[in-house]
């Protein structure tokens, strides 16, 4: 599978050119165009418990899509629901904690759980992450650009909950303020959690809860009810 990624960062759109038989699999919706001999198959991957805590807990839709090439190979482009970057990365047996709704696409090696966890807990904005795990290209998706931070052994690096998209699952999570109790109440940095390396992590450069934040006080009010 080779994978091209244009109209980056602020429109990324994916190009995956599939050999022949080829098959990637992408979350409902991501699929923009395709050639015209490839095959879409769409089904609860895992069956349906799993499917339910994908959809239930990890914030992703509860069936997936399997594009599938000829025996000619194909194309399949892909794009995210919000303007922003797509990361391709290539897993090999290694474990990566994904924010709920980043997970975009990715090869039918790469196993996909809802997880339920302490880490979980202190770094998603809800109650769960996607774990994925195997060997592979994964794609994940954001608002706004990516930014790559890899970490040493032993650094520290904190992040807004809200600006994450991905971290490496064997690194160290940890929640904490922004600062004193002034600057943890009024700051407006919300919810930040200190991760230490080695690892590496993928950082969404605008928050989907700040852009719902801007525009609620620009909506008119709703029209009153005459008695």
């Amino acid at each position: 599978m080779d994978i091209e990624i244009i109209h980056r960062p602020s429109y990324s759109l994916a190009i995956a050119k599939l050999a022949p038989n080829e098959r990637i699999r992408a979350e409902a919706g991501a699929m923009v165009s395709m050639s015209s001999d490839v095959n879409i198959e769409t089904k609860a991957e895992g069956g349906i418990l799993k499917s339910l805590g994908r959809a239930m807990l990890g914030g992703e839709s509860f069936f997936q899509n399997f594009f599938v090439a000829s025996a000619n190979g194909g194309e399949v482009t892909l794009a995210p629901e919000l303007p922003g970057d797509i990361a391709v990365i290539e897993m090999s047996g290694n474990k990566l904690m994904v924010q709920s709704g980043s997970y975009m696409a990715s090869e039918s090696t790469i196993e996909l759980t809802a997880k339920v966890s302490v880490k979980a807990l202190m770094s998603a904005e809800g109650v769960a992450m996607l774990e994925a795990t195997g060997t592979g290209t994964l794609l994940v998706s954001s608002y706004g650009a990516i930014f790559e931070k890899t970490l040493n052994a032993g650094e520290k690096y904190v992040v807004d909950t809200s600006h994450l998209v991905a971290f490496d699952g064997t690194m160290g999570v940890q929640p904490r303020s922004v600062g004193g109790i002034k600057s943890t109440l009024f700051s407006g940095e919300g919810l930040v959690i200190e991760l230490t390396g080695p690892g590496k992590i993928y950082i969404q450069t605008r928050s989907p809860q700040a852009l719902i934040n801007w525009i609620i006080p620009q909506l008119p009010p709703p029209p009153s009810k005459s008695s």
